[in-house]
């Protein structure tokens, strides 16, 4: 029989016409298999997946060859300066619980914590002047600096301005796409009262994030941060003073909103911010590309809760 004779043969119909879509049975973790990544700094995944279905009244058994399906999964990797400190350790340990990889970079490395979740963050020790950054910020999608401190004027400047600064610099040397700092509210202080080296340290640092990263640094200004704070293995419990001055300023503060405008008023009426809230909205900084710019008390209250969801 020559070919052109051969008769056509149609494959069986489904017994039961109303029969639902044919669907592929959920993903599992025996069905995929990641493919691996083109380099160290890849920062999206490529998985592979087969598909089995049939329906009743339908014989045959069709199952589709293997397919590439590329899956925009960014994962995300942050370098907290700072990061065995009081503010450092919150957002190493909510940057954990969102599944982040994280490194602490600090002069002491690993703090005294034996909670599990410090396992899961890389501990370096090491001083920002002196970093060798090209180990310490690799295959990083952020930096956090929690960098800054109290002495006398020049310290001040040093820690809170110059140690930034080089961190900044450094990061857009090495191609960190985002830049995230924890710098001070002002408190309404005259512009007299704002030239000690913390203050002036801190403004040095804003600018120098703002103007290497335009549409993609954060900056997060915080007025009195409470928790529970340790300081050389004793527990200092800021939050039994900083939660309930918050709680109380929260409430009145449709009342004291008209003095917000006074010189100062802020060293009284600004309310205190719990770590866990600066922590969350560094976290949404991390993961939201339109979040960026200078933030205040209630804007970081607000990415915090975003965060959290």
């Amino acid at each position: 029989m020559s070919p052109s004779t051969l008769p056509l043969v149609r494959p069986p119909a489904p017994a039961n016409p109303s029969l639902p879509p044919r669907r592929c049975p959920p993903l599992s973790a025996a069905t995929l298999r990641a493919a691996p990544a083109a380099s160290a700094l890849a920062q999206f995944s490529r998985l592979r997946t087969k598909c089995r279905f049939s329906a009743s009244g339908v014989r045959e058994d069709y199952s589709s060859t293997p397919i590439d399906v590329v899956a925009d999964v960014k994962t995300e990797k942050i370098v907290v300066l700072g990061g065995s400190g009081f503010v450092g350790t919150a957002i190493c340990k909510a940057a954990v619980a969102k599944g982040i990889e994280v490194v602490s970079f600090s002069r002491s490395g690993r703090p005294s914590s034996y909670d599990p979740w410090a396992d899961e963050v890389t501990w370096l020790a090491g001083d920002v002047f002196y970093a060798r950054w090209d180990e310490v910020l690799v295959g990083a999608t952020a930096v956090v600096s929690t960098l800054g401190g109290f002495g006398n004027e020049e310290q001040m400047k040093r820690i809170n301005g110059e140690a930034n600064t080089i961190a900044v610099d450094a990061a857009k040397e090495f191609g960190i796409p985002k830049f995230i700092l924890i710098s001070v509210h002002d408190y309404n202080l005259p512009s007299f009262l704002l030239t000690s080296g913390y203050f002036t340290g801190k403004r040095k640092a804003e600018s120098e994030v703002l103007s290497k990263y335009p549409s993609s640094g954060v900056v997060l200004r915080p007025g009195f941060i409470y928790g529970k704070r340790k300081v050389d293995g004793f527990e200092i419990p800021l939050d039994i003073v900083g939660k309930p001055l918050e709680q109380l300023l929260s409430s009145v503060e449709n009342f004291t909103k008209p003095l917000s405008a006074l010189p100062a008023s802020d060293l009284i009426l600004a309310p205190p911010v719990n770590v866990d809230d600066v922590a969350y909205a560094v976290i949404n900084a991390v993961i939201d590309d339109s979040f960026f710019g200078v933030f205040t008390i209630e804007q970081i209250k607000e990415a915090a809760a975003s965060a959290r969801v």
